[in-house]
């Protein structure tokens, strides 16, 4: 049964157009990967567009976010890091140089593991990161005011529920 025009949004086009072509695949599946991806393409593009203000790719971005998000010391392995941003370990090399050139983190050693190294934010690093990361909320919260708080919640929820139910749980 089609909505109506207003309720409609471009994944009920994009549904409607497989149907018409290749009905087996205009499935809820569908729906949930297309939608899910288009509202994440949404707030990434908003927060984007911050990011670039302040001079920062979306990496360099996930990578203080994810330090910050630590607590003081600001700190984590780099293989944790890698894990947690799903990055490779070259990838991840590759945007530590970036920061350390740009003095926003530090590679320390590890006192009890000779091994082992830990990425620590510097000063500017904490101060570049909280910038960015109320930068970045500010542009999706944006975004997200025609939204009802009651509906973002119900949908927040559910999506968890999904994500749970997909394994996705925390590992530590």
């Amino acid at each position: 049964m089609d909505k109506p025009d207003q309720g409609r949004d471009t994944v009920d086009e994009i549904v409607a157009a497989w149907q018409r072509e290749l009905p087996a695949v205009a499935t809820l599946e569908l729906e949930l990967t297309k939608r899910a991806t288009r509202l994440g393409a949404l707030l990434a593009e908003a927060a984007n567009r911050k990011l670039a203000e302040a001079g920062l790719t979306k990496a360099e971005y996930e990578v203080l976010a994810a330090l910050r998000a630590t607590g003081a010391p600001y700190r984590l392995r780099p293989t944790e890091l890698a894990n947690r941003l799903l990055l490779s370990s070259g990838g991840t090399s590759n945007l530590l140089r970036r920061l350390t050139a740009n003095g926003l983190v530090i590679r320390e050693a590890d006192s009890r593991d000779a091994r082992s190294s830990w990425v620590r934010l510097t000063d500017a690093g904490v101060t570049t990161a909280e910038t960015a990361v109320r930068a970045a909320t500010a542009a999706q919260r944006e975004l997200l005011a025609v939204v009802p708080e009651s509906t973002g919640r119900v949908v927040a929820d559910l999506l968890r529920e999904v994500l749970i139910a997909l394994g996705d749980t925390p590992t530590g």
